[in-house]
């Protein structure tokens, strides 16, 4: 998949975060529902129909497939949001790692409360620096 279409589906994934908050989803249950579920498992995947559906349909299967896990809630600032989706994403291009491995190693709370810190950085200095701390944490 090339570079262009990869940052596209980032910016989709970005969209859709922000698009929970406006529904009052609570960004921690949308977050772990989306990440841990096979909605993000298919948006893994080097192509399926899903990744070019947009964010309302992915949301409306989450919704559908998913109501269980959803619940309303303390949504997270759009910024913050927005660039949770994103990482989230780039980090599957760039490690290869499955969306629910992903989450294991950088859950909501946790991107929520490095946003501030890590949201100036490149992706990939983000993405690394997660992967460390979690290491810390887990060592």
């Amino acid at each position: 998949m090339s570079k262009s279409l990869q940052l596209s589906l980032c910016d989709t994934q970005g969209q859709l975060f922000v698009l929970s908050a406006k529904k009052g989803y609570d960004s921690q249950a949308f977050a772990k529902a989306f990440m841990t579920t096979e909605v993000a498992a298919d948006m893994d995947k080097d192509f399926h129909h899903v990744q070019w559906a947009g964010k309302g349909y992915i949301l409306s299967r989450i919704e559908d497939e998913h109501s269980d896990l959803l619940s309303k809630g303390e949504s997270f600032d759009t910024e913050t949001l927005y660039w949770m989706g994103y990482i989230y994403r780039y980090w599957n291009f760039y490690t290869g790692e499955s969306s629910k491995e992903i989450y294991k190693q950088a859950p909501a709370k946790t991107m929520q409360i490095v946003y501030l810190m890590y949201h100036t950085m490149s992706p990939e200095l983000a993405i690394e620096r997660l992967k460390e701390s979690h290491k810390e944490k887990h060592s």
